[in-house]
């Protein structure tokens, strides 16, 4: 996997190195300096439409940024190949969240039905039929919130306008209007709303 947290230092060093304030470069890259600072604490990646502007001006290589070092030219390829390696498998783990957030909102949605369907049909004592309903309210939220934490970690979404690559805050996830693929959330580099698709890949 990658370090961010290592990219993201890498970028704050040489961002200084090269004089610029997170504004200044937030500016060169017609970005928010928000983005910036998301970066610089390894809260997130830059997506790959940014990544040869943002190496130009901090006048490193692709590689240096994915490495979150600068890379010697003996060990170039190596590097290289590791990256390459590091996205595959991020990618493949993205994948896999989102496969397990779809089954754990299918689980939940069944085991949901099936204790209100016991409560509702089957002549239970009024205190047993309280204590499943009372179970269903606490597995329904309990399954959607472990989806939802599930599917806001597996990839990110794309702005409709500026292509931005983000991940939202819990709380904008969540008051989201949204469809099976798309949620309606604010990006952070444009700062335009609007349905955001759904990507597990960069």
């Amino acid at each position: 996997m990658m370090n961010q947290r290592k990219i993201g230092k890498f970028i704050a060093e040489m961002r200084k190195a090269q004089g610029f304030t997170q504004r200044q470069l937030a500016d060169t890259l017609c970005i928010s300096d928000k983005t910036i600072s998301k970066w610089e604490c390894g809260k997130g990646l830059p997506e790959v439409s940014l990544m040869l502007p943002l190496c130009e001006a901090l006048h490193i290589t692709v590689n240096d940024l994915l490495s979150g070092e600068r890379v010697s030219p003996v060990d170039y390829q190596k590097k290289a190949e590791k990256n390459i390696m590091d996205l595959m498998k991020e990618n493949e783990e993205n994948r896999k969240k989102m496969a397990l957030s779809i089954i754990t909102v299918a689980i939940t949605v069944i085991a949901v039905c099936a204790l209100i369907v016991i409560a509702s049909y089957i002549d239970l004592p009024t205190v047993v039929r309280i204590i499943l309903i009372v179970g269903a309210v606490f597995v329904a939220v309990a399954g959607i919130a472990a989806g939802a934490m599930l599917n806001i970690k597996a990839g990110y979404f794309e702005c409709p306008y500026c292509k931005e690559l983000f991940v939202p805050s819990m709380n904008e996830y969540v008051k989201s209007y949204h469809t099976f693929t798309k949620r309606r959330l604010t990006c952070p580099k444009c700062g335009k709303t609007g349905m955001c698709k759904h990507r597990v890949t960069r």
